[in-house]
């Protein structure tokens, strides 16, 4: 039998606000975000759990998040998916259906749509104050029961493997 998909479920790093006329999708990360971002990806690398392929939103936030988690993690296919920004959880199923083919995959993407699908998903969520409401740079490791990534719909429970809260790597 094959090992279960993972899916690493990334909400972006903290950005930044100090130009207020930046449109939204355009607004970077601010230094604490880049030091979280940075954080992360050294413990995903540390503990062998980086993704073979990555999807992510089109926003500068999203794009650097992932830029930063690349200096420890290299994933052999990247995309950025204009459908993914702000998307909701239906949204990132079907991005995921579509585009998903490596059995571990990472999706970097906004609030409320990310931690909604955290939370559908999980079946065992943990008890960790930050996953209910999902900071930025909150990361959960599913472990979906299912063999290809069509077969992921709403009604799919996964177990959780990890929950990663920026917080926690300071």
């Amino acid at each position: 039998m094959a090992p279960p998909l993972r899916l690493i479920l990334t909400r972006h790093a903290k950005s930044s606000w100090k130009d207020p006329s930046l449109d939204d999708f355009e607004r970077p990360l601010s230094r604490r975000g880049r030091r979280a971002a940075d954080l992360l990806g050294k413990r995903l690398a540390a503990e062998g759990l980086c993704p073979d392929q990555v999807l992510h939103s089109s926003a500068t936030r999203v794009r650097e998040t992932w830029e930063r988690i690349a200096h420890h993690c290299r994933a052999r296919d990247v995309s950025g998916h204009d459908d993914l920004y702000l998307s909701s959880p239906a949204e990132m199923i079907a991005c995921l259906r579509r585009h998903a083919t490596a059995p571990a995959v990472m999706l970097v993407a906004h609030n409320p749509g990310i931690a909604a699908l955290a939370r559908r998903l999980a079946a065992n969520p943990p008890a960790h104050p930050a996953f209910r409401r999902y900071i930025t740079g909150a990361t959960t490791l599913l472990d979906l029961p299912i063999s290809s990534w069509r077969e992921l719909d709403r009604e799919t429970r996964a177990n959780v493997a990890a929950f990663i809260s920026p917080r926690d790597l300071e």
